[in-house]
């Protein structure tokens, strides 16, 4: 049993609206609450740099790659925040959306209901995907922010930019809930509401199925080097090696610390690095691709100890680690360099 070790804690704050979700970029960290209210604070000490609102509530948040806008999703539309004047966008589409996905500085990716919409910074619509079968329920970029995968009851399609129609289809019978692409860009995968982790070789199509999870699968996240998937879905988090030919007649590692797996992030880097977050409070840090293939690894390091479930988890870099709880609290820890971990 591994002991509870508190890293340095660089600032603690508070928010009056219960977080749902969290981003972290170079030196900002954004917050969305339930009620729609989005908060931008900095990195390093926690003081408010900015803020906006979502009329109907907030689903999820995204800073650009450069930290210069925020994008929050809610039940009717999205909202874009804009760093060097402190503007904000909303668009009310009375579509839901569910997800947001940024290919670059100047270009988001949006839920709308059933299609996908790219919007530049503004808020101002570049192109749209035509409709899926059924609400969009996550999205990533591809090649370098060139393609673009949505994912829908049925299928996950990609498109290509400013093409409305597909260019390739992954179908799937099921929901997916959360969509995961590697970096390399030679795996798509989908956690879904049958309680499996279907994937798809992007090279021939060729696809594999992990099934067995006891309950649905919500979050999937690759690392930075595309070798490694990491998913919730049970009591453990469970690591998939993508390495050499992909995870096929393989077994996955597990991490064993949470009741319930609430949020996880891989540390920037590629040092095999994952924090995860427990319905109970829990932070836990992990060297999720160390041992082998069935090995149940134990958290190098737990913070945060009983409370409120954590809603989200962020790196804001390699060194900081930004937690969110349910009752309102924002933490970021000091992390020690990837050696010393």
């Amino acid at each position: 049993m591994s002991t509870t070790v508190q890293s340095p804690l660089a600032w603690e704050a508070g928010v009056d609206d219960a977080p749902v979700a969290l981003s972290a970029r170079g030196d900002l960290v954004a917050v969305a609450g339930a009620e729609g209210s989005v908060k931008v604070l900095d990195a390093a000490m926690g003081a408010e740099i900015g803020a906006s609102e979502l009329p109907a509530g907030a689903l999820t948040v995204a800073l650009s790659p450069d930290a210069g806008h925020a994008v929050a999703t809610g039940p009717t539309g999205c909202a874009l925040w804009r760093r060097s004047d402190g503007r904000t966008a909303v668009r009310e589409s009375g579509a839901w959306s569910a997800a947001a996905a940024w290919a670059d500085a100047t270009r988001v990716a949006v839920a709308s209901g059933r299609r996908a919409l790219v919007l530049d910074t503004d808020g101002g619509e570049l192109w749209r995907t035509e409709p899926a079968a059924s609400t969009v329920t996550d999205l990533a970029w591809m090649r370098q922010g060139r393609r673009l995968a949505v994912a829908a009851y049925g299928a996950v399609r990609c498109h290509e930019r400013h093409t409305e129609k597909p260019v390739a289809t992954y179908p799937y019978v099921g929901s997916h809930l959360a969509l995961a692409v590697a970096p390399t860009g030679r795996w798509i995968c989908s956690g879904n509401q049958d309680a499996s982790i279907h994937i798809w070789r992007t090279r021939d199509g060729g696809e594999l199925t992990m099934s067995g999870y006891p309950e649905k699968v919500s979050r999937l996240a690759f690392d930075d080097t595309g070798f490694w998937l990491a998913a919730d879905g049970a009591p453990d988090v469970t690591v998939w090696d993508f390495s050499g030919k992909g995870p096929e007649g393989t077994a996955p590692r597990s991490l064993r610390c949470h009741e319930t797996v609430t949020a996880l992030a891989w540390r920037p880097g590629g040092a095999g690095h994952l924090a995860s977050g427990g319905a109970d409070g829990t932070v836990a840090l992990w060297h999720a691709t160390a041992g082998r293939p069935q090995a149940r690894l134990r958290p190098v390091r737990e913070m945060g100890g009983t409370g409120a479930p954590v809603a989200a988890l962020a790196w804001a870099g390699p060194h900081l680690l930004a937690v969110a709880w349910r009752d309102g609290r924002i933490r970021t820890y000091g992390v020690p360099s990837r050696t010393a971990l």
